[in-house]
């Protein structure tokens, strides 16, 4: 019963990042960023500011979602020390989900003490921004993760699964290179749409121009290395409910695209770059679900006769 009342915690601590994730997109998306000022943890030398605009409420909203996240992730580390014994997998993905966190706090910090935030047009900026989105990734998987192990999915084995192991492998680091690049090409929309900036105004602006193009590209690149994984884990790990998530995640990655085609066509509204987000997040979270039921066991070999069945059908 402990279990079964940490798993569920669990899952809503995921719930909770993802609508803080939602919220920091929301402040970069209107511009909102340096509500607070270049003060961090105070908003604008308080602790309790009454809100003198828009931005400011906005921005300090979201630091208050961010402190509560914090706490939750430190609740989720606690409990999971207590109900798990030493050594148990409950326990990594818990402290591992305490690491990220804080390293998200304090790159979130950084944006806000360098002043890159806003319109701000500075080279570091994209480069931070792209760290920021890989972390918020590890995040929510870290989580996922220790949600699936509080359920009772079975530890992860990367030996012995053959081109399933490079597969997935391949797939992360794709995954992650392309939020980075939309987290990139939402900074481009902003400073462009919001801010009014053109490419002849600004290096930075002329450079994320140049280079948004690289993101649908990616994403197309990306979707097929998902599907191979999906392909080769059927293969190695047949089984309904894997063929499920795998099925899930590959719709989910058919209408991410389009909506980013529709994002284009629309010229980034600000509903559409937090739903596109949200499914991006969605994207990532049920990979890592897909991974962990596919490494969860070794390669199970076909028997000699069918693979001697299977070759010579295919003559």
């Amino acid at each position: 019963m402990k279990t079964e009342r940490f798993a569920k915690y669990t899952w809503g601590v995921l719930g909770l990042n993802i609508l803080v994730i939602l919220w920091g997109a929301f402040v970069r998306a209107t511009g909102s960023g340096a509500g607070c000022g270049a003060h961090w943890p105070t908003c604008d030398g308080q602790v309790m500011p009454l809100p003198e605009s828009t931005e400011m409420l906005v921005e300090f909203t979201h630091r208050l979602t961010s402190g509560a996240a914090l706490l939750a992730v430190v609740g989720l580390l606690i409990w999971a020390w207590r109900a798990w014994p030493a050594g148990h997998i409950v326990r990594k993905g818990a402290m591992a989900s305490m690491v990220l966190i804080v390293v998200e706090a304090l790159v979130g910090a950084g944006l806000v003490l360098f002043a890159l935030v806003a319109h701000d047009t500075s080279l570091a900026r994209p480069f931070v921004v792209a760290v920021h989105l890989i972390n918020t990734f590890l995040l929510l998987g870290a989580i996922t993760l220790t949600g699936w192990w509080a359920t009772g999915g079975p530890p992860v084995h990367w030996r012995g699964q053959g081109r399933l192991g490079w597969a997935v492998a391949g797939a992360v680091i794709g995954l992650l290179i392309l939020g980075a690049s939309g987290a990139v090409t939402a900074l481009g929309d902003t400073l462009v749409l919001a801010a009014g900036l053109r490419p002849e105004d600004s290096p930075l602006v002329a450079q994320l121009v140049e280079l948004r193009i690289y993101h649908p590209l990616l994403a197309f690149a990306t979707g097929g290395l998902v599907w191979l994984v999906w392909h080769l884990a059927q293969s190695h790990h047949p089984s309904p409910r894997l063929k499920q998530t795998g099925l899930l995640l590959l719709g989910v990655f058919v209408v991410q695209i389009l909506l980013g085609g529709l994002n284009v066509a629309l010229k980034a509204p600000v509903w559409i770059q937090i739903v596109h987000l949200l499914l991006a997040d969605t994207l990532w979270i049920l990979f890592v679900l897909l991974a962990a039921q596919a490494l969860a066991l070794p390669r199970v070999e076909k028997p000699l006769s069918a693979q001697l069945t299977a070759a010579s059908n295919s003559r």
